[in-house]
């Protein structure tokens, strides 16, 4: 069955004496900087993929007419004034009530005709984020440092947190309602994509993949990407989730570290004390016992940590529940 058949199924065309079930509000999110080369072609392609859908283009500052051109072409404009793609979602999040949202770039490189194929996939469930895989066509599309950035951070996250998608940084996904309505965006820049993935896997969602076709950039448009500076950003997020959704491995992996430097230095200074009764070097051996306190003092804070961390999640997923499936 065809996405698009799948779709008019989920809208319940019923007989005879069965109401049929109001179709799903779909709502297209499109945020976008200085992407007037693209947008256009974006919004015409998703209004004719997804007739009923509402596309919606937030425009992040640009200077190159982006939201003039997305009005014309008949998508629904708005501003966020913070720069920054994580500002962005948040913005859309809290703004946009629907029942199904799908997310995409602006750039056009992303298949508009896999879109029915994404949100008949989490209509049919159990998922409340399907996942458009990217599968390029060209190594010009997709490029070679990008791919391996994207095969390295999304193993780290898989290692962590648990198997959620193949492309954790894929900017194409279909959100359910209760998801987006319960995501707490802190992101600013791209690294979004990943704090995206993590808040489905803590929470313990149905995580769905849908692979789709990825697409160059039409000549003339440039990428906002920035390999190096970009995978440093998501490094340094997948720390801080690290620290606040698993604080004893992370509060014990450093009580473990100031363990063992503390043994290096003691080692010497307890046999010195063993063979002629005298602590020679003082300094090392008051080193040697704070980092060892300061290790346990760690460990205990993770112990600390990791019971309230449970605490919230718990809280988090019952607030998730509550929420409305549409």
């Amino acid at each position: 069955m065809t996405g698009q058949a799948m779709l008019d199924a989920a809208a319940g065309e019923g007989r005879g004496a069965r109401p049929a079930a109001p179709s799903p509000r779909i709502a297209v999110l499109v945020p976008c900087h200085n992407e007037a080369l693209t947008v256009a072609a974006v919004v015409r392609d998703f209004r004719a993929a997804l007739p009923g859908a509402v596309v919606y283009v937030y425009d992040n500052n640009s200077t190159d007419g982006t939201a003039d051109v997305a009005r014309e072409a008949g998508a629904v404009v708005r501003h966020e004034p913070r720069q920054g793609k994580g500002n962005v979602v948040r913005r859309m999040f809290a703004d946009v009530d629907a029942d199904v949202y799908l997310m995409v770039d602006g750039d056009a490189t992303y298949d508009a005709a896999a879109a029915p194929d994404l949100v008949a996939a989490l209509l049919a469930g159990p998922f409340d984020m399907v996942n458009g895989a990217r599968v390029a066509r060209s190594t010009d599309a997709y490029r070679p440092g990008h791919r391996l950035g994207n095969k390295v951070l999304t193993g780290l996250v898989r290692h962590i947190f648990g198997t959620a998608t193949t492309d954790m940084l894929s900017g194409y996904k279909c959100l359910s309602r209760r998801y987006v309505k319960s995501f707490p965006v802190a992101s600013h820049g791209f690294e979004i994509e990943t704090e995206l993935t993590v808040h489905a896997l803590e929470l313990r969602m149905g995580v769905g993949e849908v692979p789709t076709v990825y697409g160059e950039r039409p000549e003339g448009s440039s990428s906002k990407l920035r390999t190096v500076r970009d995978a440093i950003r998501i490094l340094r997020l997948i720390g801080l989730l690290v620290k606040e959704e698993r604080p004893l491995p992370f509060f014990g992996g450093v009580a473990l570290l100031l363990a063992v430097v503390s043994v290096v230095l003691g080692a010497p200074v307890v046999l010195e004390f063993l063979e002629t009764g005298l602590v020679l070097r003082l300094p090392t051996a008051v080193l040697a016992t704070g980092l060892m306190l300061s290790g346990l003092l760690s460990l205990a804070c993770g112990v600390i940590l990791d019971s309230v961390a449970r605490g919230r999640r718990e809280m988090k997923r019952l607030h998730f529940l509550s929420i409305g499936i549409g």
